[in-house]
């Protein structure tokens, strides 16, 4: 056990590491800088204005407003965006910990609507130091995110749970145009 805690706070991963720059950021435009960033990397959650509150590699807090954008025909969030913002946070806690080696990937979502919507939302994500520990000593395997969606009025809408897997990232080759001798030269 106490391994596995010890694995969990090794060397921050190239998107924890990117996301750690923004911290020479004055205070009051880190949040506005977060959200440029991260919207540029996954331009659809910047569609649908998700607002990173607050990330690290334990948890992860987005949340969306009620507007035009992402509303469904009873002006509430719509299920699609609600999905998205449980996805997004899932998707980012597992992101700042799988090893730069590695791809995470989606792999189930279950979702169950179980109220309606009382105007913005906000998805908490989070993973344990064992779920940590394994993605930093695992170059493949999967873990269940447990996210926790809540509406204005405190009560929870939305059940979900996320089932991420990692996988090796895929190995470069010799290129084509190398020529048949490119495996032989790169050894020598």
């Amino acid at each position: 056990m106490a391994h596995a805690v010890a694995s969990a706070s090794a060397r921050p991963n190239r998107l924890a590491r990117t996301l750690g720059q923004l911290d020479r950021v004055p205070a009051f435009a880190r949040p506005w800088a977060r959200n440029l960033v991260l919207r540029r990397a996954v331009p659809f959650t910047g569609t649908a204005g998700l607002q990173y509150v607050a990330l690290t590699p334990q948890r992860v807090e987005i949340a969306v407003a009620n507007q035009r954008r992402v509303q469904n025909h009873i002006h509430g969030v719509h299920a699609a965006a609600m999905t998205l913002l449980a996805e997004t946070a899932t998707g980012m806690v597992v992101g700042m910990n799988v090893r730069d080696d590695c791809l995470p990937l989606a792999k189930e979502l279950r979702v169950a609507f179980k109220r309606r919507a009382q105007g913005a939302l906000r998805a908490v994500a989070t993973l344990t130091d064992e779920q940590r520990a394994l993605m930093q000593q695992s170059d493949k395997g999967e873990v269940t995110v447990a996210v926790q969606v809540s509406d204005e009025s405190g009560a929870q809408p939305v059940e979900c749970e996320f089932i991420w897997a990692w996988v090796p990232s895929a190995k470069k080759t010799p290129s084509a145009d190398a020529g048949p001798n490119a495996a032989t030269k790169q050894r020598a």
